[in-house]
């Protein structure tokens, strides 16, 4: 997930609520991981009990080939689920992880866009959008992400951390520009040299599922 070696905003893992950003951002999808999604993706009622235990396997092999890293076997089942349950959300939000973890980050912000307008109530999809308007470099957006998780989850912490990491991020580039504007200022320096000296020296958070 850039920019003076700092640390953007992890992705997150539903039931681990963990993730990472910046040069990290790749990390953040492997933890989206199918087990936390549980809580908020459920198979329709309507399937038959051996149809949706058959459901079920499938998304439990999809999120297997995402830790193994098979994101193109992966998006491939991911792909029939979705065609089987178009609005179930599981298998969308794990679509969008391999998106991501393939590079394809339009694709990836399209996919969380589209989850956020049917579930605007789960935070995870604002999370992982976050990360990748970060990634681009655009964190008033990332920010927006993060404050509307927070406010639809208030206890998240990670949603919170990641937060704080883009209030951090946003310091440090008005801190750069009143350098610049004012080049007799000498506390703008000295606070854009905490901020870059906080940021850079918090290790990567590692993906959990």
């Amino acid at each position: 997930m850039i920019l003076l070696e700092s640390r953007l905003p992890r992705a997150v893992a539903p039931c681990t609520r963990a993730f990472t950003m910046v040069h990290y951002v790749r990390s953040l999808c492997l933890l989206l991981l199918v087990t936390g999604l549980a809580a908020f993706a459920q198979v329709p009622p309507e399937l038959s009990e051996e149809a949706r235990k058959q459901y079920n396997a499938g998304l439990k092999e999809a999120g297997t080939l995402i830790k193994e890293k098979q994101f193109e076997t992966a998006g491939t089942k991911l792909d029939a689920l979705i065609a089987q349950r178009p609005r179930e959300p599981q298998a969308r939000f794990l679509k969008g992880v391999v998106e991501s973890e393939l590079g394809r980050a339009d694709s990836a912000m399209t996919i969380f866009r589209e989850l956020i307008a049917d579930y605007p109530e789960l935070p995870e999809p604002y999370n992982n959008l976050a990360v990748l308007y970060a990634q681009k470099g655009e964190y008033e957006q990332a920010r927006l992400a993060l404050e509307t998780a927070v406010r639809t989850a208030p206890n998240w912490a990670v949603a919170r951390e990641n937060l704080g990491d883009i209030y951090a991020r946003l310091a440090a580039s008005e801190y750069e520009r009143a350098a610049k504007l004012d080049r007799d200022n000498k506390t703008a320096p000295a606070k854009l040299t905490m901020v870059r000296n906080l940021l850079a020296a918090t290790p990567p958070a590692k993906p959990k599922s």
